[in-house]
């Protein structure tokens, strides 16, 4: 390597740079500051020089004495020539930087990739044997003769030829490297020691032994983590096939379990159209039969009508006499049509299953993808072979459970109506009802009573009319949803839930718990009631009607009046003009309310008490021309 030439302007550089140079930390000045005695110091190290002193400040450098402690001024001008030489020489520093660097990308270019042997820096010829750390210059075997022989370059520090010597000198010193501190991460020279006293430093071949042991232990931890990712790739992979292995053999189990439920829908659905059907069929035979009767009965009399025109026509006095007192003894009877109907007892039981069977679908559906959104799934596990031929219960089964449940009970829904008509005892509570109480429930009645239609429709009920309930002159119809009252008997047949006094009829379903909103629809003559009662209210007698006893709150319309009933207890209302009224039960809050349904609701009615028992729509009808309808309610 070819030695840099120094010119005439770096030489008087460097003369500079040693004037400029404080003696505390034989650094440039740093905010230079001057003392009486005419030394400049930088004004740090002149403040850590005096640090802890009350009295005999002195001079670093000339040792004079101050009595009292000196005021430091700011040496401007001095300042000025530091920052310049500080321009200059960074300047310089950079052009020596950059030829260097074309000179070491020409070297490695020249090489292409080669090794490039060090030349002796004496003779720039021969290959170097040696590098002197302290000459910081490479040496030949000629040239490196004196550092062998002579005692003078004993101490010096030899090494393998070394590149590019520049690299292991400070910048800011030009002092080789000897220690390295651990917190920057820099190598320091001799004189950057003062600058990195609260650092952990340490030489330099300490502190690449034991980065080499950091790197050998940092590689052997990586080795460990690559055999741990390998590991854990196959770990992912086969759990990977397993799960999709039993994915595959879930969707197969999913679909033999929905063929099988779709396999007792339809069976059910067969079983009820079969019932209609051979309903229908008898009705049809019955109704064949007398048309047949009533076919030989028109033949025979356009017979007799034809004997009687013969006769007519006979002109002989004697045998039309003889013919006519015939005739005359010959007698018809007028035409009969004997009352044919369906078994309304059973076309509403299998109709009334066929619904219960729907929402039984329906509440299982809702409650498998509420449980799908609400439960996270487990983590994968491999699967236990002792549970694979085994059925996992589930929605499905649940499902499919209450579906041949429903399709085995079909010959029996009358006898579980009138097990649902079976009052439940709950336990009454006891003791006042706080204050506290009453301003919760007031503001949970406040609450709904704010809500719109759409809001109240997220507890819509759907309400059917219980056809084993209905008073012999209420007329059920459009699929037990419309109900008016007929002016003869209807001859229903007997049931101990049927109403024998009163004009009246229940809905098919019963509330227990939660919250429950329908609407009534008043088409004709405002002569009826509106309310809710216990399934053991009273059949028979003045008692039944509803509003009368202490099992029923209702809402009563005689034209322009409107009150409100319950225990035989009648309120006058102010009169709420509205062809629908709405109902909104909550069981557990313990109140019903009665609004007339509109753009906004306006409250007509609300009773608050603690219900004991299921409790069943309930409707009153006073005579024939009242017709209530139930609004098919949509969520």
């Amino acid at each position: 390597m070819a030695q840099p030439t120094c010119s005439p302007s770096d030489l008087g550089l460097g003369a500079l740079e040693e004037e400029l140079t404080c003696s505390i930390c034989l650094c440039l000045f740093s905010c230079p500051v001057t003392v009486p005695c005419g030394h400049n110091f930088c004004s740090s190290c002149l403040e850590l020089s005096w640090g802890g002193l009350s009295a005999c400040f002195s001079c670093p450098q000339c040792r004079t004495t101050f009595p009292e402690r000196p005021q430091l001024q700011k040496n401007t001008v001095l300042c000025r020539v530091v920052e310049q030489l500080q321009g200059c020489v960074g300047d310089g520093d950079k052009v020596k930087a950059k030829e260097v660097e074309v000179e070491e990308e020409a070297e490695e270019a020249a090489g292409c990739g080669a090794k490039v042997s060090v030349l002796c820096d004496s003779c720039q010829q021969a290959p170097a044997a040696q590098t002197c750390l302290t000459c910081m210059a490479a040496f030949c075997l000629e040239h490196l003769r004196p550092h062998r022989d002579s005692p003078a370059f004993r101490d010096h520090q030899l090494c393998p030829p070394l590149r590019h010597l520049h690299r292991r000198k400070c910048p800011q010193h030009n002092k080789i490297f000897e220690f390295f501190c651990s917190k920057h991460g820099s190598c320091l020279c001799s004189l950057c020691l003062l600058d990195h006293k609260p650092c952990h430093t340490s030489p330099v071949q300490l502190a690449k032994a034991d980065a080499e042991l950091a790197l050998k232990k940092k590689l052997v931890e990586l080795h460990d983590q690559s055999q741990r990712a390998a590991q854990a790739i196959n770990t992912v992979k086969r759990n990977q096939s397993q799960a999709a292995e039993e994915a595959s053999k879930k969707k197969d189990f999913i679909r033999s379990e929905f063929f099988e439920i779709k396999a007792l829908i339809e069976e059910r659905e067969n079983q009820a159209l079969k019932v209609i059907a051979e309903e229908e069929k008898r009705v049809c035979n019955k109704f064949d039969y007398i048309c047949s009767v009533l076919g030989y009965k028109k033949k025979e009399i356009q017979s007799l009508t034809d004997r009687i025109e013969k006769a007519l026509t006979e002109n002989d006095d004697i045998l039309f006499v003889k013919g006519a007192a015939a005739l005359q003894k010959t007698s018809t009877k007028d035409v009969f049509i004997p009352v044919v109907e369906m078994d309304q007892n059973l076309i509403h039981s299998t109709f009334q299953s066929t619904i219960n069977l729907k929402d039984t679908v329906k509440l299982s559906v809702t409650q498998a993808k509420l449980m799908a959104g609400k439960t996270k799934p487990p983590p994968a596990a491999p699967p236990n072979k002792t549970s694979l031929g085994k059925k996992t219960p589930g929605p499905q089964h649940t499902m499919r459970e209450k579906i041949s449940h429903q399709t085995q009970a079909t010959s029996q829904v009358e006898a579980d109506t009138k097990e649902k008509k079976k009052p439940i005892k709950v336990a009454p509570t006891t003791g006042p009802v706080t204050t506290a109480a009453a301003v919760s429930l007031k503001g949970l009645i406040d609450s709904f009573l704010k809500k719109s239609r759409k809001e109240l429709l997220e507890y819509a009920a759907n309400i059917t009319l219980d056809f084993n309930t209905a008073h012999n002159k209420v007329v059920l119809s459009e699929r037990y949803t419309k109900m008016s009252v007929s002016d003869t008997s209807l001859n229903y047949n007997h049931h101990p839930q049927r109403f024998t006094d009163c004009f009246q009829v229940l809905g098919f379903q019963c509330f227990k718990r939660g919250v429950h909103y329908w609407e009534v629809e008043l088409q004709q003559n405002n002569f009826c009631g509106i309310g809710i009662c216990y399934g053991s209210m009273d059949r028979q007698g003045p008692e039944s009607r509803l509003g009368r006893n202490s099992s029923s709150w209702c809402i009563e319309w005689f034209n322009s009046k409107i009150s409100s009933w319950h225990n035989d207890v009648e309120k006058c209302l102010p009169n709420v003009k509205t062809t629908k009224v709405g109902v909104l039960l909550h069981c557990e809050g313990g109140f019903v309310i009665f609004m007339a349904v509109g753009e906004k609701h306006n409250l007509i009615y609300k009773f608050k008490t603690q219900f004991t028992e299921a409790l069943y729509p309930a409707f009153w009808l006073f005579s024939s021309g009242t017709v209530l309808s139930l609004c098919p309610m949509k969520q």
